[in-house]
This record gives C-alpha cells, structure tokens and sequence, in this order.
C-alpha cells in the first residue's frame, strides 16, 4: 500500500474512520467522477458505470443479485489485501445483499501477474472464486509455481487452467488493461482500494467499517 491513508490504524476512532470515508468519496459515474482523472486516461469511458461494477469478464462473488456492489482493486502480493480479505468477506456474508467484485491490479511484480492471468483464466472452468480465495490466503511469498500448487490443492485443474491461459491470452490482458486504467482514472495509489455502491474508498477497512460503508452507499442510492 502507498500513499493511502489508513483509516483503522492508531488515533482512528469509528467515527473518525466514517467521516473519512465521507470526505475520501467521489460518486461513481462519468458526469461525477474527477474529471481530471477522466481526462488523464484517454478514454471517457474508463470510469463508465456498467464497467467499473458488471465488467462481464469477471465473476461476482457474494450475492449475484445483491442491490450494492462493493469492486475490490487488490494485489496477490499485497499483505493489506490479505489481512482484510476476511473481514470484507464476512461482512459481505453478515449483509447478504451485497455482489462483490474482485478487480486484480497487479502492481508488485512480475509474479503478481502471473497468478492474476492463472485465475482470471480459472473462469472458464468456473472456478474464479475458488481460485481467488485460495490465492488470497496464501500464507507464504507468492512464485508461480507456489500459485499452481496452491490452486491445484484448492480443486482447481491446474494443466487446463495454464491452457485457458494462454489460448485466452489476449482477452485476460484486455480485462487487466481494463482494471489498471480504471485504478489509475479513480486515482488510486495502491492496494487495496474500493469503490463501494457510488462511492470511492482508497484503503482498508475493518468488518464494521465495511459493514457502515455498506449502508451508507444503501443510503445514497435511495436518495
């Protein structure tokens, strides 16, 4: 994680770490978004809605049908995204309603990018889900050999995996051309990062910080 404020680190009360969020949040959407992080893209529809929360080349964890969807912006190698990785799931699993959308922005290494193009390949054997979480929990440094065994032991069929990968090669790189320009136009600095219903969360959260964003972004859209 760089340059992102940390909202459940020392001095950050609940309700300090709420109204960080509020001022930290930019609505989603073309006519709303940072127009000089639209203009720096290159691409006025980087930030296009339908993209950013139902991009059809990544599977939604969580409540396919749920009314907020909370898109994760993550690193494999990023220890944030693997400390909070259990409190974004068991909030999204106390609320019920909610599509979770996990974005892969390999940004520390090469090897981050090999295990992000293994498992967005694993979505041809239906298998994105598993395969993300199983790699998210990895306890130790991330090598791609770690990342096949890893998926090989969480059920994954890892030869057809490496194949879906390269016959697909090009597709997995537009989804991840895609997500790195999207991360870059919301002007995120590092992993993790969210965009929450409407709105935009640059770092981590804890269960009942999520849990509040949750209801929050509820809030805003029913406005």
């Amino acid at each position: 994680m760089s340059g992102i404020i940390d909202p459940t680190g020392p001095g950050h009360t609940r309700r300090g770490a709420l109204a960080l969020l509020g001022a930290g949040a930019v609505l989603l959407g073309l006519d709303v978004a940072p127009v000089a992080a639209v203009a720096a893209s290159g691409d006025d529809k980087v930030l296009d809605e339908a993209l950013v929360l139902r991009d059809p080349d990544i599977p939604v964890a969580g409540n396919p049908d749920g009314d907020i969807t909370i898109v994760e912006y993550f690193d494999f190698q990023c220890p944030y995204c693997k400390k909070l990785a259990p409190e974004l799931n068991a909030a999204v699993k106390q609320d019920g309603r909610v599509r979770l959308v996990h974005k892969d922005w390999p940004i520390l290494g090469p090897a981050s990018v090999y295990a992000a193009r293994l498992v967005l390949a694993t979505r041809y054997q239906n298998k994105f889900v598993e395969a993300h979480d199983a790699l998210i929990a990895l306890p130790v440094r991330l090598t791609e050999s770690g990342a096949r065994d890893c998926l090989a032991k969480a059920g994954i069929d890892i030869d057809r995996a490496v194949a879906d990968m390269l016959a697909n090669q090009q597709a997995i790189a537009a989804t991840l051309k895609r997500t790195d320009e999207q991360a870059t136009a919301f002007g995120f600095n590092g992993t993790p990062a969210f965009i929450i219903g409407k709105f935009r969360v640059p770092g981590p959260l804890t269960q009942e910080q999520f849990g509040q964003a949750i209801a929050d972004a509820r809030k805003a859209i029913a406005k």
